[in-house]
């Protein structure tokens, strides 16, 4: 994809300039239908920079932050340096974005104003390498890839978090596995209801752990591991009738489990992809996209709530597709490329298929991954 670029012709141009002897000396910008947040992950110092979403999806930079820590780079990885989704999480209810900070292993907590962010809060992550966080009423958990791997817990207070040292939970992974950015968990994630929380472990056991969540916020001191053999675990979602929507990188598909009160998952359909890479999942109503940094491919799925999958064909992107997100209105879809660090803009037809719009490339964020939307 290539980025915008608008051209008029000379009728065009006597137009705009009779239009321009006609207006104000000064015009108001063009007004804002929303908020694009991209974090560059940066190793250098890490950032996040906002886009403002104009009416017909186009985006335009309003402003960068700095999240006060670093961003990190796993082992062998070359487009999706946390190898994770939900490392950039936009609470929406409450106004506040949390960015992880992997190379310093901190979280920052921001409040959103629009297109306006004021960092409010940079804590410890409670482990090593932050790649992803969780956010249910006022609870919030973060994982930690390394080490092991390990989720800590928060209890959101206002606009800070609060760690609760015994909310502490180590996955027990392999850390000598290799390569690195394959053998770390890929993401933390509540199901609907709150009352459980789960982490893909990706290759490193191939496994999805369901851990119970208490009245108080509280872990289960163990969780349920559901196995998912070659299937590489990455990225989850949900259905609207609740049933677990998982990326397999493995056998590069879309998967759908059913999530039993026990913690155990019972699979439901499983779709090829007949990509290469399926690592990332996002939802938009009744569709999920997949993210195939491989094939430069988004790949497109209906699932009306019971996890059944229809196809809805392939998309093509910028090199190495990675996460991405949709705007609240579900008009538009944003999927950061991390070959390039660009974010390609799409618009979401009725029928599911995506037409794209063009493209804006975020400084310092090749390789960088999490993006959100209001």
């Amino acid at each position: 994809m290539k980025t915008r670029t608008r051209l008029a012709g000379v009728g065009g141009l006597a137009v705009a300039a009779g239009l321009a002897f006609a207006a104000p000396a000064s015009a108001s910008p063009a007004p804002s239908h929303g908020t694009v947040f991209v974090q560059t992950d940066n190793p250098a110092g890490n950032s996040v920079v906002a886009y403002d979403r104009a009416a017909d999806g186009s985006l335009s930079q309003a402003g960068s932050y700095a999240t006060g820590g670093r961003g990190g780079v796993l082992a062998g990885s070359v487009v999706d340096h946390l190898a994770s989704q939900g490392s950039l999480t936009l609470d929406r209810a409450q106004g506040l974005l949390y960015a992880v900070n992997a190379g310093s292993d901190t979280v920052t907590v921001f409040a959103v104003h629009g297109d306006r962010l004021d960092r409010l809060q940079v804590i410890s992550s409670g482990g090593e390498f932050p790649v992803s966080v969780a956010v249910h009423g006022n609870l919030v958990y973060v994982l930690n890839a390394r080490d092991g791997g390990s989720v800590q817990g928060y209890l959101r207070i206002g606009g800070t978090l609060l760690r609760i040292p015994t909310w502490h939970r180590s996955l027990g992974l392999d850390a000598t596995e290799t390569p690195e950015f394959t053998s770390t968990p890929g993401q933390v994630t509540f199901t609907p209801d709150g009352s459980k929380l789960i982490v893909t472990t990706k290759n490193n056991g191939n496994n999805i752990d369901v851990f119970a969540v208490n009245l108080f916020g509280a872990l289960s001191a163990r969780p349920v591991v559901n196995p998912d053999p070659g299937g590489v675990p990455f990225a989850a979602t949900f259905d609207a009738g609740g049933h677990l929507v998982l990326a397999e990188a493995g056998p590069n598909a879309v998967s759908t489990f059913t999530v039993h009160r026990d913690g155990q998952l019972t699979l439901v359909n499983r779709a090829a992809t007949g990509q290469a890479a399926t690592c990332w999942i996002v939802r938009d109503g009744s569709a999920f996209y997949v993210s195939n940094a491989g094939s430069a491919t988004l790949s497109g799925y209906q699932d009306r709530g019971d996890g059944s999958l229809t196809a809805l064909g392939n998309t093509g992107t910028d090199p190495g597709t990675v996460d991405a997100t949709v705007s609240s209105d579900g008009r538009y879809l944003y999927a950061q490329t991390g070959g390039t660090g660009a974010v390609d803009e799409f618009r979401v037809n009725a029928d599911g298929s995506l037409t794209a719009l063009g493209s804006v490339t975020v400084p310092g964020a090749i390789g960088g991954e999490g993006i959100a939307a209001s």
